[in-house]
């Protein structure tokens, strides 16, 4: 009975010990979905309006494959520019450190970005966009699932030019964009 105890203890200790505080883009879209100036959604793949359509095998493995789209976005304002360099600091930080590799990246005219995945090859577990303007903000898409390819992607993106969308998921990003558009 002891030495289940010491197995036991044994295996906790090495639980605790192995959990990384290390910072992570998921850590970054907890930590930021309430704070002050960001704004966060979780969108759900019943956005796409695919019931009417035929999909093909490989645009069923496509859809199958993604787990979670999460999106958050950090308005800048006249008030706050200090904040949203330190913010995108840490987010460049964290896509050099956790793991993700570049696959594109642009710049232009005060606005830029990049494309980056984390995983191998064509097991990519996570994709994150990354997109700034000066003038308005940055935000960050970040879509989650098993075995996502590039080409995967691309297939998604061809389904929600043919199905449209439901919108309703996206009102809150709506109200932040039509904020913006005003001032």
């Amino acid at each position: 009975m002891i030495r289940f105890f010491y197995i036991l203890a044994a295996a906790a200790i090495a639980l605790l010990s192995s959990c990384s505080s290390e910072p992570t883009m998921q850590r970054y879209f907890v930590e930021k979905s309430e704070a002050k100036g960001f704004m966060a959604v979780d969108i759900g793949k019943s956005i796409l309006k695919t019931d009417k359509l035929n999909l093909t095998a490989g645009q069923k493995e496509a859809l199958a494959s993604v787990e979670h789209v999460n999106v958050l976005f950090f308005k800048a304002d006249s008030l706050n520019g200090k904040e949203y360099e330190t913010q995108v600091a840490e987010v460049k930080s964290l896509l050099k450190t956790d793991a993700y590799d570049e696959l594109i990246k642009f710049n232009h005219d005060g606005m830029g970005g990049s494309v980056n995945t984390k995983g191998a090859g064509e097991h990519i577990k996570e994709f994150v966009i990354y997109f700034r303007n000066e003038g308005t903000g940055f935000g960050l898409v970040r879509v989650t699932g098993n075995d996502m390819t590039p080409a995967n992607v691309f297939t998604i993106g061809q389904i929600l030019q043919q199905s449209g969308f439901d919108d309703t998921q996206m009102a809150p990003l709506k109200q932040l964009f039509a904020a913006n558009v005003a001032k």
